[in-house]
């Protein structure tokens, strides 16, 4: 990492012109994503904490090809097909009677992405946090500042294991690892989860206005000021609060996000990929590449769209050859392939204007106010090119065309909006399991190692 060349070069330097130093002992040059804590818990450098920010952000996109690849496989949004392990289809589609269990394939005993790897980001915030504190190196208001990001990454990281497991709650209180808090329900997580973004907001809105006092990567570009990182935890906080049911609570965070009615409705914070020593966007395929690993469209997909929809011929690619998966339950067909991702190293969105709009609308349905709801659902069929809403204005049928809409404008986005948006709906039931005869899952169980740890304290 170019981070970690240049503090090594800058330590040879330091010891060079120090005479009371020996110039080739040399402090332990450390990996920000797997910081060390006691050494930037007293009187951290601004280097040594603009290390922990890049390698937070590092850790925050960790979670993407995990759940990108299960969790949209979950609420039929894709198939994953995978010659080489027919588990894949087999144990993510449910397919003759699969259930998840504490270690099922692709999680592990860990949870892997939609466990293990986000608590990996909420850490590696602490030790930021910590870092901030501890340090007399700069000022009030930059600590206030690195306090609110990571607080805002925070919010949005925890969110993921919290829709993992979702009944089974979570764990919140994880300061400590050698003594964490008790797992708490699913509706008392997200009542934390939106006090950390609380938390986050006054923090960053109490380090003052202009740039974030350190660098960001590219994915915050537009949003690396004081203004545009409380406008991206509030995005998340409108997300958030959906989940909460808090529907004018959606629109107060909206508000105060970048949500814009007549702007780029792909506008907002991504994660950037890039050539070694990065990593590539982990959704991109060649188009029409002979493999029999890849993502495909679902089959229900193709089928429910409305003629003209732009979404579809901009995000769906009809392969020259369809992809053919032959597992125990039978023969999957790939006719489509993911077109989103111009190369291997596009970024990719973490929240967007267009889901935006769409809680906005969101919102007025659930709230009963029919036109409202109707002006934001036009922004996006208008965009589309399918023309405006004409149908009922009943509550029922505003949530129906909003749930529909989401399925074409965050299809496949790394958060499996369709498998949590039927269940926050009470419509597993609708989603199609006819093309692969499986099932549908409702949440999964702790990761072992989670209860195996229990244990072992004694807890």
């Amino acid at each position: 990492m170019k981070n970690i060349r240049n503090y090594f070069a800058s330590a040879l330097i330091t010891a060079a012109v120090l005479s009371s130093c020996n110039p080739l002992q040399l402090d332990e040059v450390l990996d920000p994503n797997n910081p060390s804590v006691g050494s930037v818990s007293n009187n951290a450098t601004p280097q040594q904490i603009q290390f922990l920010i890049t390698g937070l952000e590092s850790r925050h996109r960790g979670y993407v090809t995990n759940i990108s690849q299960a969790w949209n496989t979950f609420g039929r949004e894709i198939w994953y097909l995978n010659a080489s392990d027919p588990r894949f289809q087999t144990d993510w589609l449910g397919q003759n009677g699969r259930v998840p269990d504490r270690a099922y394939f692709g999680f592990g005993t860990t949870g892997g992405g939609s466990w293990a790897t986000p608590y990996q980001a909420i850490k590696q915030a602490d030790v930021l946090i910590t870092a901030a504190e501890n340090t007399s190196l700069i000022p009030e208001t930059s600590k206030s500042a690195v306090r609110g990001f990571a607080k805002t990454i925070q919010g949005f990281q925890f969110m993921i294991p919290a829709n993992f497991v979702y009944q089974n709650g979570i764990r919140i209180d994880v300061k400590d690892p050698l003594n964490p808090g008790p797992f708490v329900p699913y509706a008392q997580a997200l009542d934390a989860i939106k006090t950390i973004l609380d938390e986050g907001n006054a923090e960053l809105q109490a380090a003052g206005t202009g740039n974030f006092p350190f660098t960001l990567t590219r994915g915050f570009n537009g949003y690396n000021t004081l203004t545009g990182l409380r406008q991206v935890n509030r995005a998340i906080t409108a997300r958030l609060n959906a989940y909460r049911k808090d529907w004018q609570g959606v629109l107060t965070a909206l508000e105060g996000s970048f949500m814009n009615l007549n702007g780029d409705l792909n506008a907002g914070p991504s994660h950037p990929y890039g050539a070694s020593p990065d990593i590539f966007n982990p959704l991109f395929y060649l188009p029409n590449a002979a493999v029999n690993t890849i993502i495909v469209v679902h089959p229900s997909v193709l089928r429910d769209t409305i003629p003209g929809d732009r979404r579809v011929r901009t995000k769906f690619l009809r392969r020259t050859n369809p992809v053919t998966v032959t597992t125990d339950a039978g023969a999957l067909v790939g006719t489509h392939q993911d077109a989103r991702w111009p190369s291997n190293t596009t970024s990719i969105p973490f929240i967007k204007n267009e889901e935006l709009i769409l809680l906005k609308a969101e919102a007025h349905a659930n709230l009963n106010q029919p036109t409202l709801a109707v002006e934001a659902i036009n922004i996006i069929r208008n965009a589309a090119g399918i023309g405006p809403y004409t149908g009922a204005t009943t509550q029922a049928a505003l949530i129906n065309e909003i749930l529909f809409q989401r399925r074409y404008s965050l299809w496949a986005e790394p958060w499996g909006h369709r498998w949590i948006d039927a269940r926050r709906y009470d419509r597993l039931n609708q989603i199609p399991t006819s093309f692969d005869g499986g099932t549908i899952f409702t949440q999964f169980p702790h990761p072992q190692a989670e209860l195996s740890w229990d244990q072992y304290a004694g807890n």
